[in-house]
């Protein structure tokens, strides 16, 4: 690094991913600034500078050997390779910088005293993560996935059986279908849609119930999706719907003897798209025969059907807000609660990387025929549909706690 650009660094003060510390430093303390900016984004550690900006450079002897073996090899768990450098400068100081990217394996440790504590990041300070700030980094490092827990109260009369029969029988051709509760139970609880609970009994995992439940929001808050239109090109225009819809996420179908399925009662997915019509569409102005006038789509209807399943399919549910999806007077957007999964960014999201948050509720969606069977629908759907059509390009905006995707209207 250039000493001007270590000037520049240093100017800009301390932020969310960079911290100054002098090298008299403990190795504890040291690794904990590691681990919360790991937990975060990454970053970089300047040692020989003071909190306030003043150089002071470095005294330790052997200090990337201390660096790398003492903090990083001792203290920090999972395994992260920083990169050292030192800069000298003309008063004859040296300061070192210690970086590292985003960690791919969080939550990162701070190993110390037969301990491990998990630290997170808050702007320029270092702070012990409460139990819910864990159980997101744990999902985000794909530990933990929380499509899986139990959900309290929601016991199996929550399910709609008729479409979990609909589901075993017509979709999976599952041969052998329950035919008692105790049976229903032990298979529920194996497919990932129920869990033991010790003092309960079973209940709803969240993929079960979201996926199957009659009323999910009863028992989630977070479940089912927040429906809004304006008038014009933000929230403080008039507002032409404001409605959270509720119910099971797949739909029930019949299936002929041909194997053509027609959907017999909708399940959130179509109940959504129906709500969306009137202010996604546009009547054209010259009547087709029999007097008829058609509905023109404003955005591609694939491309909206496919941001709609993303943001259903892979939200993060250690998060109790909803999904949105807000139709604006030049553009259409649907908002995916909680920050891109395991290391995930726009760009690989564009170029077909996959990374699924919730693997149990994806896999039933690509049962049902929801969900590309190759999992890139924002590469082989969204873009060059919006591109074709549109003649715009998607925007993908991924902030710490959402995923927002922007279909603009066509000129």
């Amino acid at each position: 690094m250039l000493a001007s650009k270590l000037f520049e660094i240093i100017k800009n003060g301390e932020n969310s991913g960079v911290e100054f510390k002098r090298d008299d430093i403990g190795p504890e303390q040291l690794a904990k600034e590691v681990v919360a900016l790991a937990n975060l984004r990454g970053g970089m550690i300047l040692l020989g500078v003071e909190d306030d900006g003043r150089i002071c450079g470095i005294q330790r002897p052997n200090l990337e050997e201390w660096v790398m073996d003492t903090v990083f090899g001792a203290k920090v768990h999972p395994m992260i390779l920083p990169f050292y450098e030192e800069v000298a400068l003309e008063g004859g100081e040296r300061v070192a910088i210690v970086s590292f990217p985003q960690g791919t394996s969080k939550p990162y440790v701070l190993r110390h005293n037969n301990r491990e504590e998990i630290y997170i990041r808050a702007g320029s300070t270092s702070r012990l993560a409460t139990q819910e700030q864990q159980a997101r980094l744990f999902a985000s490092g794909g530990i933990l996935h929380p499509e899986l827990l139990p959900v309290a109260g929601a016991t199996l009369k929550a399910l709609d059986m008729v479409r979990l029969r609909n589901y075993l029988e017509d979709i999976l051709h599952d041969p052998e279908v329950p035919d008692s509760e105790a049976e229903w139970l032990k298979r529920l609880t194996g497919m990932g849609f129920m869990a033991d609970a010790p003092v309960t009994g079973p209940v709803c995992t969240i993929a079960g119930l979201v996926l199957f439940g009659f009323s999910p929001r009863r028992y989630l808050r977070q479940a089912g999706i927040r429906v809004m239109a304006f008038d014009g090109m933000d929230k403080t225009d008039s507002a032409l719907m404001d409605e959270v819809l509720d119910g099971p996420l797949v739909a029930r179908w019949r299936i002929d003897e041909s194997g053509s399925r027609t959907v017999a009662d909708a399940g959130l997915i179509e109940r959504l798209l129906d709500h969306l019509r009137p202010f996604i569409t546009q009547e054209q102005d010259i009547a087709e025969e029999w007097m008829r006038r058609t509905k023109k789509w404003l955005y591609p209807r694939d491309a909206v059907r496919e941001a709609v399943i993303n943001g259903l399919a892979h939200r993060d549910w250690t998060r109790s807000v909803d999904a949105e999806t807000v139709s604006y007077s030049d553009r259409f957007e649907v908002i995916s609660p909680g920050g891109l999964p395991n290391s995930m960014t726009v760009e690989k999201i564009i170029a077909g990387q996959r990374s699924p948050r919730n693997p149990l509720i994806v896999e039933v969606l690509r049962d049902y025929g929801y969900v590309d069977a190759r999992g890139m629908g924002v590469r082989t759907k969204i873009i060059p549909l919006m591109r074709r059509e549109n003649r715009k390009e998607p925007i993908f905006d991924a902030a710490e706690d959402y995923l927002r995707t922007v279909l603009p209207r066509a000129e």
